[in-house]
C-alpha cells in the first residue's frame, strides 16, 4: 500500500555559511520563506498563506473555465523544471501557444488538433511532440486538481523509423575529419563515444570523470558508463550504465590526462552545444543527411549486424526492447530466420 503524502510543513533548513532559515516542504518541493528561526511566527503566517493559496487554486475547474494557456502554465512552473530537459517543453510550449493560447480546454478536438497541425506546417514527428506536451500539461492538471475532466487530444501517427546509419568508412571520414582541425577534436570524442555506446547527446556532453550528482560519468578502471547523475531526475529516456568497449577504455585513459574533469571538452571547458561544429565536420567529410542521434542509430545497427542478443542490445543502449526489435532488428542476420527454415522444411 502506497505511503500517504505527508500535508504542507516547515522545516529549518541549516545551509553552510549563511543562516538558516524555514522553508516549506511540499511533495517534495521547497519554497523558502525568508525567515530564520527568530522569527518562527512570521514563517507559520506564511506556511498559513501558502496552504491557502495552494488550495483556494484547486477546485476542480471544469475544461470551459480553464484556458489552455493556464495549464500550460502549471505544467512549465511546477512539472518542468523537476524533468531532465525543461528546455525542451519551454519550445514545445511556446509553439503552442501561438495557436491555443486564447483558447479554453473545451476547444480541444480533433477538428481543432487537425487545425493545429496545419497552421505549424511542420513535419508530422514535430507536432506529436508538441501535442504530447499539451496532453501531458492537462493530464497534470487534472492530477493535481486543476481540472475536473479533460479531453483527448488528438496525435498523428508515429512517423516511421528513420533507416539512415553509417557505414564505418564514413565514421571513419568523420574521425579524420574531425581529428584534422584542433578546433573540432572534441567531435572525434563525442562520435567515438555515441558509436561505441549509443549514448545520447546531452547525456555525452554532460560526462565527466569523477561521480556526480548532476551529471553522468566515466569510470576507467571499471570499464563503465554511467549515463546520469546519481540526483538527476529519472525520464523515459532511460540513462542505464553500459560496459566500456575495450577500444573506447584505451581512448579515455588518454582523454582523461588532457582533460582532467570533462569527458568532451574544448580548451579546458565543457562543451554545452555541439551543432555548428558537427554541421561542419559533415560538410568536409562529404557525409549527408545525418544528425547526432544518427550515430546512435549507427551503433545499434552495427550491433545488431554483428548478431547481438536483441535483449542485451536494448540493456546495453538504454532502449525498450521493442524498440529494438521494431526498427533494428531485420539488420540481424539471423532475424525470423526460424520461420523461413520452417517454411523452406529444414529440420533443426
Amino acid at each position: 500500500m502506497p505511503r500517504q503524502a505527508k500535508p504542507p510543513r516547515l522545516l529549518l533548513r541549516k545551509r553552510k555559511g549563511r543562516e538558516p532559515v524555514f522553508v516549506i516542504l511540499d511533495r517534495g518541493k521547497e519554497v523558502s520563506t525568508g525567515f530564520g528561526p527568530e522569527y518562527r511566527s512570521e514563517a507559520e503566517k506564511g506556511l498559513a498563506s501558502y496552504i491557502q493559496s495552494k488550495w483556494s487554486r484547486r477546485k476542480h475547474i471544469v475544461p470551459e473555465d480553464l484556458s489552455i494557456a493556464r495549464a500550460l502554465t502549471y505544467y512549465a512552473e511546477e512539472h518542468a523544471p523537476n524533468t531532465q530537459a525543461p528546455e525542451r517543453i519551454g519550445y514545445a510550449i511556446e509553439a503552442l501557444l501561438s495557436f491555443w493560447g486564447n483558447k479554453q480546454v473545451s476547444d480541444i478536438s480533433r477538428k481543432t488538433c487537425d487545425a493545429y497541425a496545419k497552421a505549424r506546417g511542420v513535419s508530422e514527428g514535430t507536432i506529436r511532440k508538441e501535442l504530447g506536451v499539451l496532453k501531458a500539461a492537462l493530464h497534470y492538471c487534472k492530477d493535481e486538481e486543476y481540472l475536473e475532466s479533460i479531453p483527448p487530444v488528438k496525435m498523428p501517427e508515429r512517423p516511421p523509423s528513420k533507416e539512415r546509419w553509417l557505414t564505418r568508412s564514413e565514421v571513419a571520414k568523420l574521425l579524420w575529419t574531425a581529428r584534422s582541425n584542433p578546433r573540432h577534436r572534441h567531435v572525434a570524442k563525442f562520435i567515438l563515444v555515441a558509436v561505441y555506446t549509443g549514448t545520447r547527446m546531452s547525456a555525452i556532453l554532460n560526462l565527466e570523470w569523477s561521480p556526480s550528482e548532476t551529471a553522468g560519468h566515466i569510470d576507467i578502471d571499471n570499464g563503465v558508463l554511467y549515463r546520469s547523475g546519481s540526483g538527476e531526475a529519472r525520464t523515459k529516456k532511460k540513462r542505464t550504465p553500459s560496459r566500456l568497449p575495450r577500444q573506447l577504455r584505451l581512448h579515455a585513459r588518454l582523454w582523461k590526462k588532457n582533460s582532467p574533469q570533462y569527458v568532451i571538452s574544448f580548451q579546458g571547458r565543457k562543451v554545452q552545444r555541439i551543432n555548428t561544429a558537427w554541421r561542419k565536420v559533415c560538410e568536409q567529410a562529404g557525409i549527408e543527411n545525418v544528425t547526432r542521434h544518427t550515430l546512435k542509430h549507427t551503433a545499434i545497427t552495427w550491433a545488431m549486424q554483428n548478431r547481438a542478443d536483441p535483449t542485451h542490445a536494448a540493456g546495453y543502449f538504454a532502449t525498450s526492447l521493442e524498440t529494438i526489435q521494431r526498427v533494428y532488428l531485420h539488420h540481424h542476420p539471423d532475424f525470423q530466420q526460424s520461420a523461413v527454415s520452417a517454411l523452406e522444411g529444414k529440420k533443426r
